[in-house]
């Protein structure tokens, strides 16, 4: 069988969360060793080590990997709708897969495509009003449209058939992986090392993701001002690229004169994250709504104590090997970090459930899950 598969988030060169679950799909399908051969579209070239990283993979049978090619289809604008959909008209595969979202404006063959969250239905102040109506539709139309839709969780999947009414037999909920490359750092030169690389000096604690307002990062900073003086010498530090709407949460750390403690390093590359969560106190995710919640699994998988919202996906992916609060209330963020800081019980409890909770994620596992949502897709057309 011939899968296309929509490799376009794959050529970013900043990864999140929708570009990261790509990737580690795509590297698990090849890596699967299967008998399906795979097409990744992509508007640009993959990077050259991307492209040495894929043909590296040596399936179970030992065989060099063949089973799969890069068609590059440059396109100015609309290259999903247009660009793609074109492509996929002109040279059909058997079964169209896109991992993120959006689907061909028209698409002739039978299609699966990936719905990670609804967070713009829920909170859709946190989004800007283009963004809301361009998810909303989108959303909407392969929700009805598409041969199978897949949700990252129980809650996403709740939603769609809760908000556009999706016949539940056509969604399947497939957890995602964790990167299974992240594992704790124990040396104290890589963790001094990596902390240099971001200005960060002294304990910290630690928010991974997005810097937009759906991640609740105003109160998150309104209750690490409210431990002081229990944060002295502390640091809160925020790592993530620039979202939207991000203007309120400078403002707000700056009226609270945290200037010197609330610390926003950027965007942190792949080769920090382990050395950078393996040093935090804790990781802190108080976020307002998740289609899964990487960061989560990340921290755990790094031995890091984690503090998250006890709201939509996350206490899925948490179990209960996290502290979970209510986002919408500062104080209980406020004591939660608080607890985290000074229990130490409690970090060595969360630390070990946290090692258990995150085996129950793999890649294989959801590659293997998704190959069967296209084959049966497939064999119906």
């Amino acid at each position: 069988m011939l899968i296309g598969v929509d490799a376009s988030r794959v050529a970013r060169a900043l990864r999140t969360g929708t570009e990261a679950y790509s990737l580690r799909l795509i590297r698990a399908f090849i890596e699967a060793g299967c008998d399906h051969q795979f097409r990744l579209y992509s508007p640009a070239p993959l990077s050259v080590d991307l492209e040495h990283e894929l043909a590296r993979i040596v399936p179970p049978g030992g065989q060099v990997n063949s089973c799969y090619e890069v068609r590059v289809i440059p396109f100015p604008r609309l290259w999903t709708h247009l660009r793609l959909a074109w492509e996929v008209r002109c040279h059909p595969p058997d079964v169209l897969f896109v991992p993120a979202h959006v689907m061909p404006l028209v698409c002739p063959v039978p299609s699966v495509v990936t719905v990670h969250d609804l967070g713009y239905l829920h909170y859709p102040e946190a989004h800007r009003p283009f963004d809301r109506w361009y998810l909303g539709w989108t959303t909407r139309r392969h929700a009805r449209q598409t041969a199978c839709v897949i949700a990252d969780s129980e809650a996403t999947r709740a939603d769609l058939i809760r908000h556009y009414q999706t016949d539940p037999e056509r969604i399947v909920t497939v957890y995602p992986g964790r990167d299974e490359s992240l594992t704790r750092v124990d040396a104290p030169e890589a963790i001094s090392a990596a902390k240099t690389r971001y200005a960060i000096d002294g304990d910290y604690l630690l928010y991974l993701g997005t810097l937009q307002p759906r991640k609740n990062l105003v109160r998150l900073v309104e209750a690490f001002a409210r431990l002081q003086p229990l944060t002295a010498g502390l640091r809160l530090v925020l790592a993530g690229k620039k979202g939207w709407l991000y203007d309120d949460l400078f403002a707000r750390a700056e009226a609270l004169g945290l200037r010197d403690c609330v610390l926003f390093i950027g965007y942190v590359a792949d080769n920090d994250k382990a050395p950078l969560l393996s040093g935090a106190r804790a990781l802190v995710y108080p976020s307002l709504y998740e289609g899964f919640g990487f960061p989560v699994l990340e921290a755990m998988a790094c031995g890091t104590p984690v503090l998250a919202s006890n709201v939509s996906s996350l206490p899925e992916v948490a179990g209960d090997a996290a502290l979970l609060v209510d986002p919408l209330d500062v104080d209980a963020i406020a004591e939660g970090m608080s607890r985290l800081i000074t229990d130490d019980e409690l970090r060595v409890t969360l630390v070990e459930k946290g090692y258990a909770q995150v085996r129950k994620f793999s890649w294989a596992n959801a590659a293997c899950e998704v190959l069967q949502v296209l084959e049966a897709v497939a064999s119906r057309s």
